[in-house]
């Protein structure tokens, strides 16, 4: 797959782009990324890519050509049709779901808005969709675009150490979309706080009953509503099921 991203800002991806597990995918080609800077593509001495706002306010503009103009050269390099995805706040919400679609697909063009944001006339054109980070404000789309291709490399084959991995992690809808259970290492007791101790058992199957317990109990805890959407898509047992109505009593037994 590739994805060509569309910044002012290129330099930001190369700690990205060659250090961390990650790097794996990048510098195999598994995920390619191209960076492109639309002031390439700008006209006049200084390669203006930004003006005031019409109608007033505070901040620039991102000019609709350069944009246009690198997306265009993009197109005839890639010779396909590919999603051009904008990070903007008014778009969904970025989730393990969405990170599982993009990991399979051909890629994407992204673009990186900078200062007030992008002429509409660009978006209304060009962009087929939009994605968030979450309800804040970023300086500049960079930041979003490096989290979708993190979580899109560690997806790929042989990225990981361990293949199974990311099978285990939060949010995997594949799975049941609950959070992680905790994790512990070396040393067994650290600052007077010890490793439970079914953990040094050596017993697998009280281990991956105890594992799902805390899953459960995490979830319901601090997202109740992914527990209600695992219950939705028949995802829970009657064991699970006959735990998290125990766990409840025990939330809301005043004694």
């Amino acid at each position: 797959m590739r994805f060509d991203v569309v910044t002012l800002f290129p330099e930001l991806f190369a700690p990205l782009l060659t250090t961390g597990i990650t790097r794996r995918a990048f510098e195999s080609g598994k995920v390619d990324v191209q960076l492109r800077n639309p002031r390439d593509f700008a006209q006049g001495n200084y390669r203006r890519v930004d003006d005031r706002p019409f109608g007033g306010g505070p901040g620039m503009v991102m000019m609709p050509e350069p944009l246009a103009q690198c997306l265009s050269s993009i197109r005839a390099e890639r010779q396909d049709t590919v999603p051009v995805v904008l990070f903007s706040p008014t778009g969904r919400t970025l989730n393990h779901t969405m990170v599982t679609r993009w990991a399979e697909s051909q890629g994407a063009v992204l673009i990186c808005g900078r200062y007030e944001g992008i002429d509409q006339r660009f978006i209304d054109t060009y962009v087929t969709e939009q994605i968030s980070l979450g309800d804040f404000v970023l300086s500049g789309g960079e930041i979003a675009a490096m989290a979708l291709l993190d979580a899109v490399a560690r997806l790929q084959p042989g990225v990981l150490n361990d293949s199974g991995s990311h099978e285990q992690d939060s949010f995997n809808s594949a799975l049941d979309g609950l959070l992680d259970c905790p994790h512990y290492t070396r040393p067994e007791n650290w600052q007077g706080q010890t490793v439970p101790e079914v953990l040094l058992s050596g017993h697998h199957v009280n281990i991956d009953h105890w594992r799902r317990e805390q899953r459960l109990s995490l979830t319901l805890r601090l997202r109740p509503e992914l527990v209600d959407q695992a219950r939705r898509h028949g995802l829970l047992s009657k064991e699970d099921e006959l735990f998290l109505t125990r766990y409840t009593s025990r939330l809301t037994d005043p004694l």
